[in-house]
């Protein structure tokens, strides 16, 4: 039996609008990350970019469970010898809310070129407003 895969041109991406107001980040996250991939799809090839687009919308009111506000912690580092840096979900909440969001996505998605391909695929928004009526996308209960 042969594998069967999508060719580029025929590959169908719908735009979805998901609403991130008092919903968990996490279970958010892995339904986004698996739209993104295409898992959804019965078209599914592991090595190929056939997901939908995403955009996320009210991203600075998304919820953590439990004391992760505090003890959540995300590091980054400068390549330089002491150059690590760290900040608790509650501050990156602050600064950058799409932040959480994309972090998070990213985490559940692969770490080659095509997941950074998939990436790109996902618009994330900390009001309720987005520029992407064009497209008409559909509205995704999670």
């Amino acid at each position: 039996m042969k594998t069967y895969y999508t060719p580029v041109k025929e590959i169908e991406r719908k735009w979805y609008v998901v609403n991130a107001d008092g919903k968990v980040l996490g279970r958010i996250a892995t339904e986004i990350a698996r739209r993104l991939r295409g898992k959804h799809k019965p078209t599914f090839c592991n090595f190929q970019d056939n997901g939908d687009f995403i955009i996320v919308i009210n991203a600075d009111k998304v919820h953590l469970t439990g004391n992760k506000w505090d003890k959540k912690i995300y590091y980054r580092h400068s390549g330089y010898m002491g150059g690590i840096k760290s900040q608790t979900a509650k501050e990156v909440l602050a600064k950058k809310p799409e932040e959480l969001i994309r972090m998070a996505v990213k985490g559940m998605l692969p770490k080659n070129k095509l997941g950074r391909a998939q990436l790109k695929k996902l618009k994330i928004y900390a009001g309720a407003e987005h520029p992407h009526q064009a497209q008409q996308p559909e509205t995704l209960d999670i």
